[in-house]
């Protein structure tokens, strides 16, 4: 990774009702940008939050117990809230609750985030790789999706660990490319066939045409290495 930065200006400021918060300026040596052998393919989701080209899948199933957790626990205090502000009682106690139980729960997806980019990033520049994502922008507005769907995307942070791979990218010197979303998880890897109907359900992956079978979280990254590979034509460095 790119060596240690050098920290610049410091600024006290009041962040909120009695807290203050230090804001430090640092300044990064970032590495150049290496012409990549090949992509390390990575599509990010809800079930697992992160899978890549090479196999590895970064499950979200304690983050989604964790959010499950704070959502029943804010909804208490919501409630609770609400009842003491009928009876003409000021719920002070219970807002401040509320706001720590909102920073813990984004603390704690922000630490997942930065663990799972570093960890992807390392492998991208330990094999000479660059990185391919899918472009997501607007996936939020998309109708398509159910109500229950569209609830687990909004509390989503797939931009957030889009922009942590993508800025440690840049400090390590590991190229970044996005390719068209669209179909990512109804192609074949293997012989690029595409038909809804290869995705059998969320976790299998049967191709119509070949018959190969896969994790669907496994195939999905392998699509978008082939992607980044046409869209950014790989150049072997010299021997």
């Amino acid at each position: 990774m790119a060596s240690a930065g050098k920290i610049g200006e410091a600024r006290l400021v009041r962040s909120g009702a009695g807290s203050f918060a230090l804001r430090l300026s640092c300044f990064m040596r970032v590495l150049p940008e290496t012409n990549p052998t090949d992509w390390l393919g990575v599509d990010i989701g809800i079930v697992n939050l992160a899978a890549d080209s090479e196999g590895h899948r970064y499950s979200g199933a304690k983050v989604e117990c964790v959010r499950t957790e704070h959502v029943k626990t804010r909804s208490r205090l919501q409630k609770a809230a609400s009842e003491k502000a009928k009876k003409g009682q000021r719920p002070k106690n219970i807002k401040r609750k509320l706001k720590t139980r909102s920073g813990k729960e984004s603390r704690f997806m922000k630490d997942v985030n930065h663990r799972i980019s570093k960890d992807l990033v390392a492998g991208a520049q330990g094999t000479g790789r660059g990185i391919a994502l899918e472009d997501l922008q607007g996936i939020r507005g998309r109708n398509r999706l159910g109500k229950q769907t569209h609830t687990r995307v909004n509390r989503w942070a797939f931009a957030q660990l889009r922009s942590f791979v993508v800025y440690k990218a840049l400090l390590a010197g590991v190229a970044v490319v996005f390719v068209d979303p669209r179909n990512t998880s109804r192609e074949c890897s293997e012989c690029a066939y595409t038909d809804k109907r290869n995705r059998k359900t969320q976790a299998e992956f049967r191709c119509l045409a070949c018959g190969f079978t896969t994790h669907a979280d496994l195939n999905a990254p392998c699509v978008i290495r082939k992607r980044a590979a046409v869209s950014r034509p790989i150049v072997s460095r010299p021997a």
